[in-house]
């Protein structure tokens, strides 16, 4: 598995369209090997990119020996397949459309996408949709997009998120059946179904529809937005989710996704992710440490 981190993690300062190469070679010094870019309608990598900014973006990934894993964005909140205004689902195509297109340009394999939403909890102005129709709008808005995907051969992922829809493992992997293309599957969430489930169960269930993961942390005492924790302080049980990967035969990213971001310091919240990440992966024990005479406690 490949151990990258998103660039929602990185101080915004860091991630100027200027800046995004520095940026790769501080992320490849501190020992990840991909990150996950972002599309913000107006930011460096919005509706003005063009294919040649994102192969510049790409050649310096490759310079810095990094991997661009995959584009995200949280663009689909606020705009989304499942509202109940037209123009809204309409707009929520041309952002997918046109992610589609820069993530062709940036050579990533996966978009992270927020299919739709009952509510959310941190938007409240935004009406209640029936579930009823949340589920079927995705459903036909993903159906109509792989055409898309099959033009730049790159696959959407739905994540997992607290949208009060898709809430079991057996409900999505029903969906991704119905829409029934191997362009269209889900981008997994580990901490994100911490509240109400086992994110080693969905695993097994979803196996070979899970395009990319997300690594969080949790804790279910805390019970809302707060209970985000760094990795390791929660409540993953990180050896099963690992075994569960290992036993799909996943072998795409892991992309840590910290934030909020630090109030002081935010490169540090990067730096333990990344010694948290190798823990978590194998890449360090406490044996290593003891024949390193790293440890206290030989």
């Amino acid at each position: 598995m490949l151990k990258a981190i998103n660039s929602w993690s990185i101080p915004g300062e860091w991630t100027t369209f200027a800046r995004l190469p520095e940026t790769f070679r501080l992320v490849k010094a501190l020992g990840f090997e991909g990150i996950e870019l972002s599309f913000d309608p107006d930011g460096p990598i919005g509706f003005n990119s063009t294919a040649d900014e994102m192969a510049q973006l790409r050649k310096a990934a490759k310079d810095a020996g990094l991997a661009l894993t995959s584009l995200a964005t949280g663009a689909f909140w606020s705009t989304n397949f499942g509202q109940e205004d037209a123009d809204k689902r309409a707009q929520a195509r041309k952002v997918a459309v046109k992610m589609l297109e820069l993530g062709q340009a940036l050579g990533v394999s996966t978009l992270l996408v927020i299919p739709a939403a009952v509510d959310i909890c941190f938007i409240p102005e935004e009406p209640v949709v029936p579930y009823e129709m949340v589920f079927t709008r995705t459903m036909d808005a993903m159906r109509a997009l792989v055409p898309d995907c099959e033009r730049t051969g790159v696959r959407i992922g739905l994540e997992n998120v607290w949208n009060k829809a898709f809430l079991s493992p057996l409900e999505t992997k029903y969906m991704l059946d119905a829409i029934g293309s191997p362009w269209i599957g889900t981008y997994f969430d580990v901490g994100n179904v911490l509240l109400t489930g086992y994110p080693e169960q969905w695993i097994r269930l979803l196996g070979e529809k899970i395009f990319s993961v997300h690594f969080k942390d949790y804790k279910r005492a805390v019970g809302s937005l707060d209970g985000f924790v760094d990795l390791l302080e929660g409540d993953v049980n990180w050896p099963a989710v690992i075994t569960a990967l290992t036993d799909i035969g996943y072998q795409g990213a892991v992309v840590a996704e910290m934030i909020p971001q630090y109030r002081f310091h935010p490169w540090a919240r990067v730096e333990n992710a990344s010694n948290a990440m190798d823990w978590i992966l194998g890449r360090k024990d406490e044996a290593q440490l003891v024949k390193n005479g790293s440890c206290c406690c030989k």
